[in-house]
């Protein structure tokens, strides 16, 4: 199809009304912004192309091209997304432009036609309504991300070096660290609606301690030298999210721990690097999901969901822990499908339980099992037992 400048530009805002319609459907039930700046980023890289590249070099532009197209706007997005430090979650972010580019296609090829039956002609415009929506448009996205902006809680950026700490974060925000920032002593979260990234934490008894807080994104961040737990969340929901813990070969000190927080939304962790402690990742009456993680030499445990909780176990891969691999424990339901348990040795003590095993339901626990590869036999103890779909 040949289309006009105006064409390209009325036919875009036109394929883009829904999809940002959805994103701010999605930024008033998830409390998050991240939905329309995802959008505005689509929409404002699709407009740039049309005006700068695709007007000049593809006056003919076949059926075809739509795909190479889209790849690239979807790289350029997701390059914008990335330097602005939108914290969209890859996944959702790709759906999201999927079905936005899959809408496009449609409207282009079926829906604007049928509307408008001298489209094609037209090279791609639509006359008063195109006009209307060109004129209405820009302001609506100014004003609607300008009202979005305003209610972002405040940034702060750590510099590259050492704050000493510890750091109380008391008020909703968002702490970005630039390369080489690090925290000595700890941060203490006590307020909702608080974001961390991009920050190595070094020293104190907890790396990073969540109390009372909601709505609370640890992302890419660093524990190291704490004396007892890296994380440590307390009737809190959070999303944990690329984070490395180093975890001391101490009793009773524990990478990730989530705790208390069962009438709360649920929590997450995922694509974390867990290293040593006595307990890799663990959560005690919560409701909690722990995908694609990686926990390695553990002393205890290496991913626990214990105390009633309800737990998602998916995708982890578990290596050289003592004891025990995965435990399911105290009543809780555990979903365990689709993990990598290797390595996993017998404590010297002499405890059956501890007997090396894969994984462990133990004390009225139920845990549903899904495709799991097991070095070692899973057991049930003490009313515990196992489901299979």
């Amino acid at each position: 199809m040949s289309y006009t400048l105006r064409g390209r530009l009325e036919s875009r805002l036109a394929a883009a009304l829904l999809p940002f319609a959805v994103a701010c459907g999605l930024a008033a039930v998830l409390g998050e912004w991240w939905p329309l700046q995802l959008a505005a980023a689509m929409i404002g890289v699709g407009l740039a192309l049309d005006a700068t590249l695709y007007h000049r070099l593809l006056p003919y532009q076949p059926g075809w091209a739509a795909l190479p197209l889209g790849l690239l706007e979807l790289g350029l997005t997701v390059a914008l997304v990335w330097r602005f430090d939108v914290g969209a979650p890859l996944e959702p972010a790709l759906w999201f432009f999927a079905g936005s580019w899959l809408l496009a296609q449609v409207l282009a090829h079926a829906g604007l036609p049928l509307l408008r039956l001298t489209y094609t002609d037209d090279g791609g415009e639509l006359g008063r309504g195109g006009r209307a929506l060109s004129a209405v448009a820009p302001a609506t996205l100014l004003l609607i991300l300008g009202v979005a902006w305003a209610g972002q809680p405040p940034t702060v950026r750590l510099g590259a070096g050492v704050h000493e700490g510890p750091l109380v974060l008391d008020r909703a925000q968002r702490l970005f660290g630039e390369p080489g920032a690090i925290v000595r002593g700890g941060i203490r979260i006590e307020a909702d609606d608080v974001t961390v990234r991009n920050v190595t934490v070094f020293g104190g008894e907890i790396g990073i301690e969540v109390r009372d807080s909601e709505n609370v994104l640890l992302d890419r961040v660093r524990i190291a030298g704490a004396s007892m737990d890296g994380i440590s969340a307390r009737r809190s929901s959070l999303t944990i999210r690329d984070c490395k813990v180093d975890s001391p070969s101490v009793a009773g000190a524990q990478g990730i721990d989530i705790s208390f927080a069962m009438t709360l939304a649920p929590s997450l962790v995922e694509r974390c690097d867990v290293r040593g402690g006595a307990e890799g990742i663990v959560s005690h009456l919560a409701n909690v999901a722990f995908r694609e993680n990686r926990v390695t030499g553990t002393a205890l445990r290496g991913i626990a969901v214990t105390e009633m909780s309800m737990g998602e176990v998916e995708h982890n891969v578990v290596e050289d822990a003592v004891g025990v691999g995965i435990f399911c424990s105290d009543y809780s339901h555990c979903a365990i499908s689709e993990n990598s348990v290797s390595g996993t040795r017998v404590d010297p003590s002499g405890n059956p339980t501890r007997a090396g095993h894969g994984i462990v339901s133990y004390f009225g626990a139920v845990a549903e099992l899904d495709d799991n590869q097991l070095d070692r036999e899973a057991a049930a103890f003490i009313n515990g037992r196992f489901e299979r779909p």
